[in-house]
């Protein structure tokens, strides 16, 4: 009888052993939405074409930019061979509710490129209002100022040169209300220093009033930011691309810990950080 039981007991071990086995050689099970969503991750769905569909239901589902904006982003993304730097339509949208939100009427740009993303803060400013675009090439600014004038937008200013330069220099009558940075990546923390520098709590003069918003573009660098095992550059060598890379993951991590910043990175399009300038 011992001797039935201790086989007994060998086949339940042995039972469990393999069932443990074939248990652990499974994949993984796919998290569920819910569980991806409280953790905070983007990657909410099973494929790209669910995720292509969610977006044009989403952009479909908010209020829409103007005919005239749209039609000179297709214009634009069908005749230029660089229109990857052109915001999407839909990242635009969020653009114009946040000027709208604050109640914008002046917006600081720092990186014009062909002036469409300065025809959306125009279009939130409103005719009264002023856009102040910079921009670093003089033949990108005269393409925007042709565009500007086809348009009848006349609340636009374009400064040309190296922003570096030009932004100590800037004048102010009145602090600026959202400041849009979407220049070069290496020269983001740059930037960053002299708009806080010249908003200083207190100050006359200053560049940006209490409150202000500071948007900035293209944060995550094709994800590459957070994950350095992705190696493939976007455009140049790889040398430049890592260059690009480690100055917005510097930029990022001083957007966070400087303590007059309340600071948000939206991990959508190529990563938007939107912070709120406090006094």
């Amino acid at each position: 009888f011992s001797l039935i039981q201790r086989d007994i007991k060998s086949l339940q071990v042995a039972s469990v052993t393999h069932c443990a086995t074939r248990l652990n050689a499974l994949p993984s099970p796919r998290p569920s939405p819910s569980a991806t969503m409280k953790g905070g991750n983007t990657n909410l769905y099973a494929n790209p074409e669910t995720g292509e569909r969610v977006t044009a239901y989403s952009m479909a589902h908010s209020t829409p930019l103007p005919k005239h904006i749209t039609d000179y982003h297709a214009a634009a993304s069908a005749s230029r061979d660089d229109s990857m730097m052109l915001s999407s339509n839909f990242q635009s949208q969020l653009h114009l509710l946040l000027a709208n939100v604050i109640g914008a009427k002046r917006v600081l740009e720092i990186g014009v490129y062909v002036g469409y993303s300065a025809m959306v803060w125009a279009h939130a400013t409103g005719p009264d209002g002023l856009v102040t675009g910079l921009e670093f090439s003089p033949e990108l600014a005269q393409i925007a100022r042709d565009a500007f004038a086809a348009q009848g937008l006349d609340n636009i200013n374009i400064i040309v040169g190296d922003g570096a330069e030009t932004l100590p220099k800037l004048g102010v009558a009145t602090p600026y209300d959202l400041v849009f940075l979407d220049a070069d990546k290496t020269g983001y923390s740059n930037y960053l220093r002299i708009l806080l520098a010249r908003s200083r709590p207190g100050a006359a003069g200053r560049l940006l009033r209490p409150g202000a918003l500071i948007v900035a573009d293209n944060v995550l660098r094709r994800g590459q930011v957070a994950d350095p095992a992705l190696t493939e550059p976007e455009f140049g060598s790889q040398q430049q691309w890592d260059a690009h890379v480690e100055a917005v993951r510097r930029f990022n991590d001083e957007c966070v810990a400087e303590a007059r910043l309340e600071t948000f990175l939206l991990p959508l399009w190529d990563g938007l950080s939107i912070m709120r300038l406090r006094d």
